[in-house]
């Protein structure tokens, strides 16, 4: 299959109109439609619906849009890199993961402090669960990812290296007009009666555990797409959410995290793959330790201060 047909497509996508994407790309939009015409025939599948405003992808069409993107991507990547080969600068893109609590704060942080230390950094940043992390670093595509052991866990893979950062306390996010926003450490047995919001179930079966060994149940009526959904389920007041500690120098503001009583905990663990590894991933692991240090020394300091 021709790419630039692809790229048709994924630009018919993001604009919602043929005569749009005709124009940022350049052709007609007879061009356009027969481009797109004949990507349905090679698949045997109907990629766009037609309605009055413009089109949108169908089932199949989001499907192939998400695969298609993602191969344009990697065949910009390729382009770049042997231009860069060309023009004397062979330097890897560094490709980062991080789970999406670690990738809004912690781990742009690091990488900044390097890039200040030993000069300018070419990297990219994937937010994603950790199982996907672990598969994308196995895969080759992925430098290092920065992941946490909570439900179901880390596998035991011989094709990573797999270090340990530190612990990370869950905390509840409320709504900023919460009764208890601004208290001190709670006991989930004061939030037994309210709704939560989930949006994986990793962090779902943090909670469920946390409540079972206070004796009492949690109800997860809502489910969110992603962390950032969930946030919003908590600051417009539908529910409150059990969150990651780590993010709490990232929420939005109108919410707060309020600390639990002997909260639920998850390890935070950098993985690399064993051959090939990027020379900066080293100096990065490094990095995201004494991140991990600094933390657990100010929360020594708290402990002693209370």
């Amino acid at each position: 299959m021709d790419l630039t047909v692809w790229r048709t497509f994924v630009t018919v996508c993001r604009l919602g109109s043929l005569s749009a994407a005709a124009a940022e790309l350049n052709h007609t939009q007879s061009a356009v439609s027969r481009q797109i015409a004949g990507l349905e025939r090679q698949l045997g599948v109907p990629l766009v619906k037609r309605h009055p405003r413009g089109v949108r992808p169908t089932p199949a069409g989001e499907v192939f849009r998400r695969h298609a993107l993602a191969t344009l991507n990697e065949a910009d990547r390729a382009v770049r890199a042997v231009r860069e080969l060309r023009d004397g600068a062979p330097v890897r893109t560094l490709a980062v993961g991080a789970t999406p609590s670690l990738a809004a704060g912690i781990v742009p942080e690091a990488i900044r402090a390097l890039s200040e230390r030993d000069g300018a950094l070419r990297w990219s940043l994937l937010p994603g669960l950790s199982g996907y992390l672990h598969d994308r670093v196995t895969a080759g595509r992925l430098d290092i990812a920065v992941v946490t052991d909570a439900p179901p866990g880390l596998p035991h893979d011989p094709r990573v290296e797999r270090r340990f950062l530190g612990l990370d306390e869950m905390v509840v996010v409320l709504p900023v007009g919460h009764p208890l926003a601004g208290r001190g450490p709670v006991r989930v047995q004061a939030l037994a009666d309210q709704i939560w919001a989930e949006d994986n179930d990793g962090s779902a079966a943090l909670l469920r555990q946390h409540a079972a060994r206070a004796g009492v149940g949690v109800r997860i009526d809502l489910a969110a797409a992603d962390l950032p959904g969930k946030l919003a389920l908590v600051a417009t007041g539908h529910a409150i959410a059990l969150v990651p500690g780590v993010l709490t120098c990232a929420l939005r503001a109108d919410v707060t995290a309020v600390p639990l009583v002997d909260p639920p905990a998850r390890g935070i663990y950098a993985i690399t793959p064993r051959r090939d590894p990027h020379r900066a991933a080293a100096p990065l692991l490094d990095r995201l330790a004494a991140a991990f240090a600094s933390e657990d020394d100010q929360d020594d300091e708290e402990d002693e201060d209370g």
